[in-house]
C-alpha cells in the first residue's frame, strides 16, 4: 500500500499527442495566507516540452540549476548530438569508447532492465526505431526483409559496460535511451529541489511528471490520466498526489496510419514491430522516476496479463492499465486512490489476473 503520508489519495503538456495531462490548481500564498515566492520555466530539451515550476525561498536558482542540468544529461545522452557519449558509441561500434559516469549509470540501469523484462525493455532498439521513423517526416511500415535485419541488430547482449567505458560488440547495433533518460533527468531535478530545500514543486518531461511534496496551500497536486480516446485536456483519471511520479506509456504518443492501420511507436524488440496487445495506455505510479519511465515501456509490451503479473511482484511500484474495451485494469493498492472521472471506463482490481 501506498504510504499515506507521503500520498494523498483520491497535467501533462501534451506534446504530438503524448498521453498524461497534469491538472494544476496553483496558488502562490502557503498555508499560513503568506506570499510565497516561485518561479517557472518552459523549453523545449530532450526532444520535448520541459516545464518545471518551484516554490519557496530558493525557487528561482533551483529551476535555474534544474533546467541547465537536463541540458547537460540532454548533451550527454542525445543520439543526434555529435559530442554525446551516446552518438559516439553507435557510430564507433565494436569499440571501447571512453564514457561519462552518469552515461554509465543509465546505461547500467537500463541493462538491468532488458534483463528484469526479458528483452521486452532493450536500449539497443535503436536500428528498428530509425527503420520505422516514427514521429518524423519519413514515418512507413517496413518491408519485412528490413524489419528482419533491424531486429538481428537488435538485443541488449550486445552492450558491453565497464567502469568507465561501453562497447557495442556488434556492428548495426544502436543505442536509445528515450524510454529511460527522462526518468534519469528527472530524479536529478529532485536532488537539485530538495538540495534548496524546496518543499513544493513540478517537473514535467514530456510526461514524466514528478511532484515534489504537496502544493503550497496544502493540498495534494493533480495528476489527470487522459482519455487516450480524445485529444489533449480530456482527462478520464486523476490521482491526488504528495512526492509522487507517474510515466505514461500509450499507443497514440506518437504515430502514423497507413492504410487505415494505426502504427505507433511503441516497439516491441522481440517482432519488430509495434506492441500489439489490445491496450490503449499504461501508467505507471511510483516514488521513482528512472524506473518508471523503463517500467511503462516494458509493462505496455508485455500486455496486461504478463504486465500485470511484473508489477504485482514488485514493491512501491502500482499500474493502471487502459484496454481497447475501456476496462481499466489497476494493480493492488490502487483502487482507492484512483479517481475515474468518466463512466466510459470500467474499473477492474487486476490482481486477480496476476495469481
Amino acid at each position: 500500500m501506498f504510504n499515506t503520508k507521503k500520498i494523498i489519495l483520491s497535467r501533462k503538456i501534451i506534446l504530438m499527442g503524448i498521453l498524461l495531462v497534469f491538472l494544476l490548481i496553483l496558488t502562490a500564498c502557503g498555508n499560513n495566507g503568506e506570499e510565497m515566492p516561485q518561479a517557472k520555466e518552459n523549453a523545449f530539451l530532450m526532444d520535448t516540452l520541459v516545464q518545471m515550476r518551484a516554490h519557496g525561498e530558493n525557487a528561482e536558482i533551483a529551476v535555474e540549476e534544474s533546467m541547465e542540468r537536463i541540458r547537460e544529461i540532454e548533451k550527454l545522452m542525445s543520439k543526434t548530438i555529435e559530442t554525446s557519449d551516446i552518438y559516439k558509441l553507435n557510430n564507433n561500434s565494436k569499440t571501447e569508447i571512453e564514457i561519462d559516469n552518469e552515461s554509465i549509470i543509465v546505461l547500467e540501469k537500463a541493462l538491468k532492465y532488458a534483463k528484469l523484462t526479458d528483452g521486452d525493455f532493450d536500449p539497443t532498439i535503436g536500428a528498428l526505431v530509425e527503420l520505422w521513423g516514427i514521429g518524423t517526416e519519413d514515418a512507413a511500415v517496413p518491408e519485412q526483409a528490413e524489419i528482419e535485419t533491424a531486429l538481428a541488430n537488435t538485443g541488449y547482449n550486445h552492450l558491453d559496460l565497464a567502469d568507465n567505458s561501453a562497447e557495442i560488440t556488434k556492428e548495426g547495433v544502436k543505442i536509445d535511451l528515450g524510454g529511460i533518460v527522462k526518468g534519469y533527468a528527472a530524479e536529478e531535478v529532485k536532488k537539485i529541489v530538495q538540495k534548496y530545500n524546496i518543499e513544493h514543486a513540478f517537473v514535467n518531461l514530456g510526461g514524466n511528471v514528478l511532484v515534489i511534496g504537496d502544493k503550497v496551500d496544502g493540498s495534494p497536486w493533480k495528476i489527470g490520466i487522459q482519455d487516450p480516446r480524445q485529444g489533449r485536456g480530456n482527462v478520464m483519471a486523476v490521482v491526488d498526489a504528495v512526492d509522487l511520479t507517474i510515466v505514461t506509456s500509450g499507443n497514440y504518443e506518437r504515430y502514423f496510419e497507413e492504410n487505415g492501420k494505426l502504427y505507433h511507436h511503441i516497439l516491441d524488440p522481440k517482432t519488430g514491430y509495434p506492441a500489439d496487445n489490445n491496450l490503449l495506455s499504461v501508467s505507471i505510479i511510483s516514488e521513482n522516476s528512472f524506473d518508471a519511465d523503463a517500467l511503462s515501456t516494458a509493462i505496455y509490451v508485455m500486455g496486461l496479463e504478463k504486465g500485470m503479473k511484473f508489477i504485482e511482484n514488485m514493491e512501491n511500484v502500482y499500474a493502471m492499465f487502459i484496454t481497447e474495451e475501456l476496462d481499466v485494469y489497476l494493480s493492488s493498492g490502487l483502487k482507492e486512490i484512483v479517481t475515474i472521472k468518466d463512466s466510459d471506463f470500467n474499473i477492474i482490481e487486476g490482481e486477480e489476473i496476476a495469481n
